[in-house]
């Protein structure tokens, strides 16, 4: 069974919700946003797809990057089945949101779910900077699973970050990262190339925290 959460009901600081999600996102990304897809191969075998998959969804690749996760609420895990229609054909006011079942590891933190929201630190250089993100929508599907986050405050970039790993018909396991995002307005004419240096060692970073030559 396929399943794909969405969560757009609170404020994030861009417009394009789930750009990541579009096949042409490198060709065709929204106005003023700087795309990128980048994957790795963590391995092969249901064991490690399995084991990546439960570290993912618990926060494992943003503690492995250096991130802390703070002030974690938990999410609706409302489920995407599309659009509901009246009989005229228009799109309802309220579309119909069903929810899936929680699950949890085995710690007990439970996995990332639409609409969970939290903030992300990490030390630099000088200060700490927190980047407050809302969970915009989770992939769960017997051989794939992950989410994606959206801004939500003030930051040095605007826009969806998407985390996807993959048991594939070859038996091999990868994970693949998918961005779109855009310096803030603040910064965007001085600090640009600066930001998006450091949003590809982030990237860079967040590819090896599920590799398991490259232990935490």
């Amino acid at each position: 069974m396929t399943r794909r959460s969405t969560f757009t009901d609170q404020s994030v600081t861009y417009g394009a919700i789930g750009a990541t999600l579009d096949p042409d996102l490198l060709r065709y990304p929204p106005a003023g946003f700087t795309p990128s897809e980048d994957s790795v191969r963590l391995g092969s075998g249901r064991e490690r797809f399995e084991a990546s998959a439960e570290a993912l969804m618990t926060w494992g690749i943003q503690q492995g990057a250096g991130f802390t996760v703070v002030d974690a609420s938990p999410g609706t895990g409302a489920r995407y089945t599309g659009l509901a229609y009246d009989e005229t054909g228009a799109p309802l006011a309220e579309q119909p949101a069903p929810r899936v079942e929680q699950r949890f590891g085995p710690d007990g933190t439970p996995y990332i779910s639409a609409g969970m929201t939290a903030t992300l630190k990490r030390r630099g250089r000088l200060r700490t900077r927190s980047t407050p993100v809302l969970v915009v929508y989770v992939v769960d599907e017997p051989n794939r699973i992950g989410f994606a986050y959206g801004t939500t405050g003030e930051a040095s970039e605007n826009g969806e970050e998407s985390f996807i790993l993959e048991h594939r018909d070859d038996d091999s396991v990868w994970l693949t990262i998918r961005s779109a995002f855009e310096p803030n307005g603040g910064v965007r004419r001085v600090f640009g190339p600066l930001v998006r240096r450091r949003r590809r060692e982030l990237t860079r970073r967040e590819l090896r925290a599920l590799h398991p030559a490259f232990p935490v």
